[in-house]
Parts: structure tokens; sequence; C-alpha cells
């Protein structure tokens, strides 16, 4: 199924998921799409495995946490993150490296103070390798972290290749 890309959310500079200056880690961009999801794109290298050729499953975890959390900020005006409450995951399939992976998280239920959330990884053929569903908490990023938004390069990049569409 196609997914139009309606927005791009902020990356940092160090952040282990996002962080574009963090050379260990996943470097993941956050995409919005028309029906208020969120797909995050990565590529796996070998500093990411368990076994080898295998994405770890406490990356895979991380990724999902990430994405489900961020959700959240689909078309709010005030950025209100998601603290992870609970998480549960079903791991169905390796994960290889080298390819890229492709996430999505939604908003399944919300309220004043939590929200609960899905995801999935979703290998190049389309196959989903793990399945998760999450509760969080909403907070303030100034109330989770002292976060300098200018010291930690928090903002939207641009990349010739970002996409219109993503395919899952």
């Amino acid at each position: 199924m196609q997914h139009k890309i309606t927005g791009k959310q902020y990356n940092s500079k160090l952040c282990f998921i996002c962080g574009l200056k963090n050379s260990s880690g996943l470097q993941a961009s956050f995409y919005e799409t028309e029906n208020k999801e969120l797909i995050a794109t990565f590529m796996p290298s070998v500093e990411h495995q368990s076994y080898p050729g295998r994405l770890h499953g406490g990356i895979a975890s991380a990724i999902l946490d990430e994405t489900i959390g961020r959700a959240i900020m689909i078309g709010q005006q005030d950025e209100i993150w998601g603290i992870t409450v609970e998480l549960n995951l079903v791991y169905k399939k390796p994960i290889p490296l080298d390819q890229e992976v492709r996430v999505i998280g939604r908003i399944t239920e919300e309220n004043s103070r939590f929200f609960k959330g899905t995801g999935e990884i979703v290998l190049a053929n389309g196959d989903i390798a793990v399945t998760a569903q999450g509760r969080y908490m909403k907070a303030p990023l100034a109330k989770i972290a002292d976060f300098d938004p200018v010291v930690n390069e928090w903002l939207v990049v641009a990349k010739a290749d970002d996409p219109e569409y993503i395919e899952l």
C-alpha cells in the first residue's frame, strides 16, 4: 500500500535512533503520512547486529518505541512527547542488515495524559517482522530532559532522496 508523505519530523545530533552525527546510531528519518501514521526508515549495518547478518532485537524494540512515541506529534502545534510506560513486542521474522527497514507507528487511543499506539517493522518484501503495542504518558520535551534545540541540532533536515510516497 502506498502512503503519501505530508511532512517530515525533526532529527537531532546524537540520539541513537535519529542522531545524524551519531556514527553508531540508526540515523532514522521520520515521515508523517496523510492518514496520520508515522513511518521511519533506516539502513541497519553491522554495528546493529546480534546474530551475524541480523538486526539486534533490542534495536528493533527501540525503533518501534521511538516511532510509536513520536506519532503523537503528528498535527500538534506544541511539541508533546511520549514517555514509555509499557511496550510489548512480537518478533515474527529476522530483520536482515544492509536493506532499508521501514517502521510504521500510529496512535490508537488518547486522552489528556496518556496515549496508546501500535506499530510494525516491515521488511523490503512487505513481510511484517515485528509488531508492537505501547502505552505512553504525554509530556513536553522540556519536562523530560535538559534539552537545548540549538546545541542538539534539533531540526528537520531535507534530503534529496526524501520520498513523496512510501510503499508498505
